[in-house]
């Protein structure tokens, strides 16, 4: 049976049961707000149901936080608010589970990397029900329904009037969000930082901050932010003021122990989204004939180390 809250905050509904989507999970239920994680991985759910999902500190300690866990979109008919952390080449699942179980005026609001996710969730939802968002906050899955926060970010979301109750509930959470106008450009900056962190951090096996320590890791990191920075403008986004180097260092420095997602694919050898952000990035440059040869060997060097995603197994990690 699904929960019933006694907050007064609005409930949420998550799609996914990976790293971030439990680090939300287990922060949002600790505010006090109802939380259903929806998701197709066996191992997952079973932990989520079992122990609850559970977050540690910067400081090792433990805490677990009670959800309602689910591969039944069923179960979660009448969602008001869905945040979408699941991997991009599992989007087009999620799109249409959703369509079955948000309310009529029901929001879905996709936090993920890459481009492309936006287009298959409106495809299945309808485009005025959907918003855009990113977070550079970081987590590590350490085990199934158990991570570790990463460095602390912020949520930027697009501005849409019904987005009022997830905002305080997100705010209550103790995340920092804000709202922009600008979707387009929300997608190119946070993919300015997920093409030059995350390819690097899955090759090189280290953490965001080693990156940074490593002269040649370093220039690459300068060189791939570069790319996609030229590219970002030629798709008229508007970027965060400041150098692109300097955007990306600052990331990496702030979420320095973190391990990038990509990262944590490739240890766990599951497909990675390297389509969506390198890849994307470098079909985008050769629209506009802009030259992205660190972006196109860093998509060809995951992709060559990585599994594809099948298209009927979306119960990985």
């Amino acid at each position: 049976m699904h929960p019933q809250s006694g907050s007064h905050f609005s409930s949420v509904l998550i799609a996914g049961t990976g790293a971030m989507a439990t680090l939300f999970a287990a922060r949002l239920a600790r505010a006090g707000i109802t939380v259903s994680m929806l998701g197709a991985w066996p191992g997952g759910l079973k932990a989520l149901r079992d122990n609850g999902a559970r977050l540690v500190d910067s400081a090792g300690h433990e805490q677990s936080f009670s959800v309602f866990a689910t591969s039944d979109p069923r179960a979660c008919q009448g969602a008001r608010h869905a945040l979408v952390l699941v991997k991009s080449w599992q989007t087009d699942r999620v799109a249409h589970q959703l369509a079955d179980c948000l309310a009529d005026d029901g929001l879905v609001v996709t936090l993920q990397n890459g481009l492309g996710n936006r287009e298959t969730l409106a495809a299945s939802v309808g485009e005025a029900r959907v918003v855009l968002g990113s977070t550079t906050t970081g987590a590590t899955r350490l085990g199934p329904g158990l991570v570790k926060a990463g460095g602390e970010g912020i949520i930027s979301l697009e501005h849409h009037e019904g987005l009022g109750p997830l905002k305080e509930a997100l705010e209550s959470a103790g995340f920092r969000v804000e709202l922009i106008k600008d979707a387009r450009s929300l997608l190119w900056n946070k993919l300015l930082i997920s093409s030059a962190i995350n390819p690097l951090t899955a090759l090189l096996r280290i953490s965001n901050g080693q990156l940074l320590e490593r002269p040649t890791a370093r220039a690459l990191l300068h060189a791939l932010a570069e790319e996609t920075a030229a590219v970002a403008l030629a798709e008229k986004a508007t970027l965060s003021p400041g150098a692109p180097a300097a955007i990306v260092e600052d990331i990496a420095l702030r979420t320095a122990a973190n391990h990038s997602s990509m990262f944590q694919d490739i240890q766990r050898g599951a497909p990675t989204e390297i389509d969506a952000i390198c890849g994307a990035v470098a079909r985008a440059g050769e629209r506009h004939g802009i030259p992205t040869p660190i972006n196109l060997a860093c998509w060809q060097l995951v992709s060559a180390l990585a599994p594809t995603p099948r298209d009927n197994d979306d119960r990985r990690p």
